[in-house]
């Protein structure tokens, strides 16, 4: 076990443990301690309490001192630096027309460095800016890019409630909200209803998730039947923080919507059925199922080989001839490009008149082609001259059906 105090360095802040160092502490007290991002004061928000080791971060920075009268006269002088840095940090984001919003300035308590806090919709190169404001306050500049919660919680307001935002006041860390919260609480799934000043959805949809979570797995669900006082009826609604059901019973010819309690109610069953049969008079008694019809069991498969089927063991196949052994391959010397490689047992072409040898081996060129050509054109001038004689008889037709009779006389 270790001893250990909590300490908060803003308002709704997160808790920091470190080692009280032997003093005296209480709720309240304010202390100089040594952080990551050096010395600063802080507030004590419990006493000393033991801890068990696995929850320890190490390492246990322990508290250097209470803070003094001049600690906190250094921390007043601070806030007011801080609202002249913020006004001079706006004029020059706009001189520079950087596409930023400045939320917040906050001055390390030993002046070693300024973090100015602001949001933007994407990447924004402030390194002008930098320079700039370093020029101007002689320390380490620093500039670090939040979001639209962190922003409302550093500048607080009224929540739709009426009450101080709930991240101001006492929310440390924020947790993660969905839609899916506000339809199981049968909220209304307006924007504007459900958001907060940080157009997000509202923290407090998380704080009684875990209540309907629990007490809708017991109830059952919209449309279902169920058993009441008054007999079998559909469910119509429920109300989880009433934990009440709307029944849509019938009665008579018509239908009314009732409200029970889901203690009252039973889901319909077995044992259900047998309690409220007095209630449910008029209703036909539930027959019981027949029995399932048992399939005969299949014959088992004798075991070893099939009659049908018979194969001898693997072994006794008779094995295949080896292959014959091929005569090797005569290596040659391999052709030159633009001639081609003769066979050993093909004998040259014999050469024609005027040709040589390594002509007669080549293919036809491209002139016997023209020369085919030249001799398949006369065959098609002599079949389109009849065409052009049956193109006159045609018009020679038609004149002779154009004549009037007393021409023809």
């Amino acid at each position: 076990m270790a001893m250990v105090i909590r300490v908060r360095f803003k308002r709704a802040s997160k808790l920091y443990d470190f080692d009280p160092n032997g003093l005296e502490l209480h709720t309240g007290t304010k202390v100089v301690t040594e952080t990551a991002r050096g010395v600063e004061l802080g507030e004590c928000v419990s006493g000393v309490m033991e801890v068990p080791d696995e929850r320890v971060v190490s390492p246990l920075k322990p508290i250097i001192r209470i803070a003094t009268e001049q600690d906190l006269m250094i921390q007043r002088r601070n806030e007011q630096n801080e609202k002249e840095a913020f006004d001079i940090a706006v004029e020059k984001i706009a001189e520079h027309k950087l596409e930023m919003k400045l939320v917040d300035v906050e001055y390390a308590f030993d002046h070693s460095k300024i973090i100015f806090y602001f949001t933007a919709n994407g990447r924004v190169d402030f390194r002008m800016l930098v320079k700039n404001l370093a020029g101007i306050f002689k320390t380490r500049i620093e500039l670090r890019q939040i979001g639209v919660r962190d922003e409302a919680k550093m500048l607080g307001g009224i929540g739709p409630c009426g009450r101080p935002i709930c991240c101001r006041t006492y929310l440390g860390d924020f947790t993660p909200v969905s839609i899916k919260m506000a339809k199981e609480q049968n909220l209304s799934l307006n924007p504007t209803k459900i958001s907060g000043l940080c157009d997000r959805l509202m923290c407090c949809l998380k704080y009684e998730q875990d209540h309907y979570e629990a007490t809708r797995k017991r109830m059952p669900r919209v449309g279902r039947e169920i058993i009441t006082p008054d007999g079998v009826g559909t469910i119509n609604a429920i109300n989880v923080l009433s934990e009440t059901v709307r029944v849509r019973i019938a009665v008579g010819d018509s239908f009314e919507l009732r409200e029970y309690p889901i203690d009252d109610c039973q889901r319909p069953g077995a044992d259900a059925q047998v309690q409220q049969g007095g209630d449910t008079a008029g209703e036909a008694p539930a027959q019981p199922r027949p029995p399932k019809l048992e399939r005969p069991p299949k014959p088992e498969r004798p075991e070893g080989e099939r009659p049908d089927k018979p194969r001898g063991p693997r072994g006794d196949r008779p094995e295949k001839p080896p292959r014959p052994d091929r005569p090797p391959r005569e290596k040659g010397e391999r052709p030159q490009k633009g001639e081609r490689a003769q066979r050993p047992d093909r004998p040259p072409r014999p050469p024609k008149d005027g040709q040589s040898a390594k002509q007669a081996d080549r293919p036809a060129e491209p002139e016997k082609l023209d020369v085919l050509m030249e001799e398949a054109a006369p065959v098609k001038t002599e079949q389109a001259a009849p065409v052009e004689e049956t193109v006159i008889l045609a018009e020679e037709v038609e004149i002779r059906e154009s004549a009037q009779p007393e021409d023809l006389l």
